[in-house]
């Protein structure tokens, strides 16, 4: 199989446990999974806010982003089982991507963690362990996150997670192209299960990239107004039975299909689901509001090669402690819906 990728370009895959993975129902079900959440909302507030429409937005979907980081991993050599646990690290996501953690009491909306505490139960749950077991592979040494540094670290460091996600975000939001992809993926490499950047300059470079992503998109106002009117939909439509919790873990066109089946008889839904369409106004406003709403916030403090000793940016910059810190705590916002 030959996989042609935005950003990594053309993959040979001929592994047959990948090959069969990827084929399995749970992993093409991610197809159907948006990876920022729901775009019609998300695309109106940026409209509002900017007064103008985010250029050339590309769809981007939790299936791309799961071959990407397995991708990455295999250009970076890591251990086989490695890239397997890369490739399939996001499967256990519900519908609108991390809508599951403003909408089930398991999530958490400071810190999205539903999908990672929701894994293991979902990977049981599927035909991955058997998949897993036709091939020899340990089902439990692949499930322990612990055994995979280069696939998941905490924030602020790097992982081929957060580097893919943000590489990829910041081709589909048209904040760059491929040559600066290129760029950052040629000034890293790998040692003692660390992602390096091979100079100070790359690596301050690709820490403001992520400081502007996470500024505009992953922790900004639009991104509060999507999740919190995804959130409040899904959570009337399962406690009027228009939805089951199972219908949270199929596919994003699935469950929009089931709501807009009852939209005219249920004044509510409608409000709710016109709300999620971006066709009510929004504003943030601490003084007159309808809800808070918190977002995860993230930042990166990448370690880098200066003066032959290797460092975090921090380090460096001092400028950037202090950013980093003041960007690890949650974003809050007082939300004011109009008709």
């Amino acid at each position: 199989m030959t996989y042609q990728d935005r950003i990594y370009g053309k993959t040979k895959i001929e592994e047959p446990v990948i090959l069969e993975l990827i084929k399995s129902q749970s992993f093409q079900r991610l197809k159907g999974i948006d990876q920022v959440g729901y775009l019609p909302v998300y695309l109106k507030v940026h409209s509002i806010l900017s007064n103008s429409k985010l250029k050339a937005f590309k769809k981007l979907t939790r299936f791309e982003h799961s071959l990407g980081v397995f991708i990455l991993l295999k250009k970076f050599n890591a251990s086989f089982e490695e890239q397997i646990a890369g490739l399939i690290h996001d499967i256990s996501h519900g519908v609108f991507s991390h809508a599951m953690d403003y909408t089930l009491k398991e999530g958490s909306e400071k810190n999205h963690t539903f999908q990672d505490n929701f894994f293991e139960k979902f990977i049981k749950n599927s035909e991955i362990p058997q998949i897993l077991k036709k091939h020899k592979l340990d089902l439990n040494y692949i499930l322990n996150k612990d055994n995979f540094p280069l696939l998941e670290k905490e924030l602020p460091d790097l992982c081929a997670d957060r580097l893919d996600y943000s590489l990829r975000n910041a081709v589909c939001y048209n904040v760059f192209g491929e040559k600066e992809v290129a760029y950052f993926i040629g000034n890293l490499l790998t040692e003692n299960n660390f992602w390096i950047f091979k100079n100070f300059q790359s690596a301050k470079k690709y820490a403001e990239l992520f400081l502007e992503l996470n500024t505009i998109h992953y922790a900004g106002f639009p991104t509060a107004v999507m999740f919190r009117t995804v959130g409040d939909l899904l959570k009337y439509a399962l406690r009027r039975t228009i939805l089951k919790k199972d219908d949270l873990f199929t596919t994003d066109k699935k469950v929009i299909g089931k709501i807009k089946k009852r939209l005219k008889n249920d004044r509510e839904l409608r409000l709710l689901f016109n709300r999620m369409q971006g066709k009510a106004e929004f504003e943030n406003n601490p003084k007159n509001y309808d809800v808070k709403v918190f977002c995860k916030s993230r930042i990166v403090d990448p370690l880098c090669k200066y003066n032959r000793e290797i460092k975090r940016v921090s380090e460096i910059d001092e400028n950037w402690a202090v950013i980093v810190e003041k960007e690890l705590i949650p974003k809050e916002y007082s939300i004011k819906f109009r008709p």
